[in-house]
């Protein structure tokens, strides 16, 4: 790419840095108007489709573990009852949400998407530690499918950059960008497994914060190491 001609990686993440900063700066307060008035409504209907369950289901802590819809979210709509190797199923469900957000066609849509994942899964993954009575389950995998988007941001920008618009999702699973849209959910779960520091520091985090900080952080190395691909 043409960039890559005059400047290096860093170099390119601080001129991606600066425009976020300048072009989003004025659509920040309706985003997080947008996220606050998303949680209260999620909460809110959760609440409700729960609280029917648990009239229908009873309201032992075992129906409440099995039928909390949060809990469902949490654990990635299911995904994470896998008995096996649920982080990289949840790892391979956050390219659907990366898709999702692609499919808007717009980088400030996909942006505020990304971010309002950021919120709902410390909420979400907080909640599932109180029900399930442990710390970071094993079985919470939001924190995964949230942080997969932020692994491709810097791909995102630069594409945003060069062409004013997102291209289409097929642009990511076909050809050669196929390839690289694989290698980067690979290197996110070397990271998220290894957990170089900061990561593991990060896990010590209260509640959810701990759960899907680390995550970020190990999608951070990911961003950094994929300029590399889109150069």
């Amino acid at each position: 790419m043409f960039l890559a001609e005059f400047f290096g990686g860093w170099e390119i993440i601080l001129i991606i840095a600066i425009i976020l900063i300048l072009s989003g700066v004025k659509q920040l307060p309706n985003l997080f108007k947008g996220l606050g008035m998303g949680i209260k409504q999620f909460r809110k209907a959760s609440d409700e489709v729960t609280s029917e369950l648990q009239k229908v289901l009873g309201r032992d802590s075992e129906n409440r573990e099995k039928f909390s819809v949060r809990l469902f979210v949490a654990q990635g709509l299911g995904v994470g009852r896998i008995p096996f190797a649920p982080g990289t199923f949840g790892s391979l469900l956050g390219l659907v949400w990366f898709a999702m957000l692609v499919a808007s066609g717009n980088f400030w849509a996909y942006l505020a998407g990304a971010i309002e994942g950021i919120a709902f899964s410390i909420w979400l993954c907080d909640d599932a530690e109180k029900i399930l009575g442990e710390t970071d389950p094993g079985s919470v995998v939001l924190d995964e499918i949230i942080a997969i988007p932020f692994c491709f941001l810097p791909w995102i920008a630069i594409e945003w950059w060069r062409h004013d618009a997102l291209p289409n999702v097929s642009h990511f699973f076909s050809g050669r960008a196929l390839w690289m849209t694989l290698a980067i959910v690979v290197l996110f779960r070397v990271f998220d497994i290894w957990k170089p520091w900061p990561v593991r520091q990060v896990q010590r985090l209260p509640g959810g914060w701990g759960v899907t900080v680390d995550d970020l952080l190990a999608a951070a190395y990911v961003a950094i190491i994929s300029m590399a691909f889109v150069r």
